[in-house]
């Protein structure tokens, strides 16, 4: 039984190893953002979809792009429009003759058919295009002309958003939203992130992104997310933090002045899944409650609606995050 457990524990440092030269290979082309990709790891190590949301200019785009090229698997990018369809997305039956002349209907899969999706300004298309994603993001199956169509595994979602506050924008619904594991903020670079920036993008061009890690690898990573152990007591305070979250039962001042709609249980799913998958990136076989603070802003920021107050006052999300934290004693 002792071979066989050292036998996973060697098996887990090699491939979390893999980690550290996937992030190498990134970081050719991508300048900081380092807890950005944190939580963009994390999201794939808890088979989780990912929205990263940033103004124009902060390779969003890039570093989703680089994370499939260091990552042997299939890759599509969906550019939203606000003239995309559904079946741009799904796609569409057409009709085609056999060598008997006989005419039938076929299925040609559209660019969701991939394991990993970069769905790229995906708040530029209107509600309609944007529900087209809903069963497949929960699901992991398309379903059309009444047959179910399965996705390869693994597969994520990774998509970028421009802040809502620009024009031509569609805010996701929250049904959607819900959907993805993670929401993660793209700032501005540091002084020097940013002079580094300017000399790598306008000299010579940086090596090619080479492929580090494969899909069963991935896989098999993803399976011993699952397995990381949390305490009971862990449990416990994200369950409470994800109750103190809802106005109409909550013992914290900021969440009854500043919110209308508390997270629902997925929420809380989503801070202990992500809070493994942090464990095991850093190389621990056990959640500690610095896994949780790392993950339960991106985990918990989209799963709350703000009221008129809140946005009069100049109150986010995060700031009430904070204290939920100390109200559940996640220390």
């Amino acid at each position: 039984m002792n071979e066989d457990l050292k036998k996973i524990e060697q098996e887990i440092t090699e491939l979390t190893g893999k980690l550290s030269e996937l992030k190498r290979e990134i970081h050719k082309v991508i300048v900081g953002q380092e807890e950005v990709l944190d939580q963009l790891i994390v999201a794939m190590l808890a088979s989780g979809h990912i929205l990263v949301e940033g103004m124009p200019g902060l390779a969003k785009t890039l570093m989703i792009k680089s994370i499939s090229q260091a990552l042997s698997l299939d890759f599509k990018r969906i550019q939203f429009t606000p003239d995309l369809m559904p079946t741009d997305i799904l796609g569409t039956e057409v009709i085609e003759e056999d060598e008997h002349g006989h005419k039938k209907f076929k299925y040609n899969k559209g660019p969701i058919f991939s394991n990993i999706v970069l769905a790229d300004e995906i708040n530029r298309t209107p509600p309609k295009t944007q529900a087209a994603l809903l069963e497949v993001m929960q699901e992991y199956s398309v379903t059309y002309g009444g047959t179910e169509y399965a996705m390869d595994r693994p597969f994520f979602i990774l998509a970028t958003q421009n802040p809502v506050e620009q024009s031509g924008t569609f805010p996701l619904p929250e049904a959607q939203t819900d959907r993805f594991l993670l929401y993660v903020l793209i700032g501005y670079p540091s002084e020097s992130e940013e002079t580094q920036i300017l000399k790598q993008t306008t000299g010579k061009r940086p090596d090619a992104i080479k492929p580090v890690m494969s899909g069963e690898e991935l896989f098999k990573l993803q399976q011993y997310t699952r397995d990381i152990h949390i305490e009971d007591e862990l449990i416990e305070k994200v369950s409470k933090l994800v109750r103190l979250s809802r106005p109409e039962s909550s013992a914290v001042d900021e969440v009854k002045n500043y919110i209308d709609f508390g997270a629902g249980p997925r929420a809380g799913q989503s801070i202990i899944l992500a809070a493994k998958a942090h464990a095991l990136m850093n190389g621990r076989l056990s959640v500690v409650p610095m896994d949780i603070k790392s993950v339960v802003y991106p985990a918990m920021r989209h799963r709350m609606i703000l009221n008129f107050r809140a946005e009069s006052e100049g109150i986010n999300t995060d700031q009430v995050i904070k204290e939920l934290i100390d109200a559940a004693k996640i220390v």
